[in-house]
């Protein structure tokens, strides 16, 4: 394993990564990060950190590596492709795979590291871009349990809490508890505000009185407060991760022979919402589409 880990990699600067990725350089870390998107690399520069070229120069020059990826085969062409994680690096290099994906994708994925001797460990986090921007996310780790210590110091730059579960794939196992959580919560809030304020409440009262009771939640408060503004144009999150996960934990509970059912419907608002034209928005916007459903007319804020 590659002690002294302090350069740390990091690939995949989206809405949730770029906050990972500030995180860690406030945390002290040296970062080199890559991303397609050459705004978001010229965005992690001005914020102090060091642009790569590929995968493979992130590799090279880092002591470890942080995945945060939208897809499968993203994942696929940044650990194995021709630029590749597997052209790179020291051997005992440690790779932190953060994304939410298919236990099977990831274990492609660490068995083409393992191949070039490198560590891959599962390790998806809890937590939308508000909370990451506020190191508030919760990481549950997965995998070589020598190499999880090795670079707990790293996922402590980026989460409040991290957890080592198990075995590999345990950490996305947790995830889709952790995701059905968040998405029941916020579909939650948004029905608890849609009545309140349909029968007479004012929802900035009904988010300061359920807010740190014993009915709240953590998605009830964050979430909560954009219900209360009615202004879902935040931070650049979408509906895309959510249905994306959606159908992962589908498929999860499927193989277990799991009943959701109250998972299920709490997806009911969030089909709703895209249908409507929210996709663009953040998820909290299923308060928007119940509205709708319940005639609750209020005005947009200026």
């Amino acid at each position: 394993m590659v002690n002294n880990i302090e350069k740390i990699g990091f690939i995949g600067l989206g809405v949730l990564g770029s906050a990972m990725a500030g995180n860690l350089i406030k945390s002290g870390f040296k970062l080199i990060g890559y991303d397609i998107d050459a705004d978001k690399l010229a965005a992690l520069v001005s914020g102090g950190g060091e642009a790569a070229s590929s995968p493979k120069d992130v590799a090279d020059k880092a002591d470890a590596v942080i995945l945060c990826l939208p897809t499968a085969e993203v994942l696929a062409e940044v650990t194995a492709g021709a630029d590749g994680l597997i052209h790179g690096g020291a051997e005992g290099q440690i790779v932190i795979e953060s994304s939410t994906f298919a236990i099977a994708d990831k274990e492609k994925a660490r068995d083409a590291l393992a191949s070039v001797g490198k560590t891959l460990l599962d390790c998806p986090v809890s937590g939308n871009r508000i909370l990451a921007l506020k190191k508030q996310l919760t990481s549950f780790g997965s995998g070589d349990h020598e190499a999880f210590e090795t670079i707990k110091h790293v996922i402590d730059g980026y989460a409040h809490r991290s957890f080592y579960i198990g075995p590999f794939g345990d950490g996305m196992k947790m995830k889709f508890c952790g995701n059905i959580l968040n998405l029941v919560h916020n579909s939650a809030a948004a029905e608890v505000m849609v009545l309140g304020m349909k029968a007479g409440l004012d929802p900035k009262i009904i988010h300061q009185v359920i807010s740190g009771s014993g009915s709240s939640s953590s998605m009830f408060e964050v979430r909560g407060a954009l219900m209360v503004e009615n202004d879902y144009d935040k931070e650049g999150m979408n509906f895309s991760i959510p249905l994306k996960d959606s159908r992962l934990i589908s498929d999860h509970a499927a193989r277990h022979l799991c009943p959701i059912p109250i998972y299920q419907a709490a997806l009911q608002p969030y089909y709703a919402a895209v249908a409507q034209g929210h996709h663009d928005e953040d998820p909290s916007s299923v308060c928007a589409a119940l509205e709708l459903a319940a005639n609750c007319v209020r005005k947009k804020p200026d």
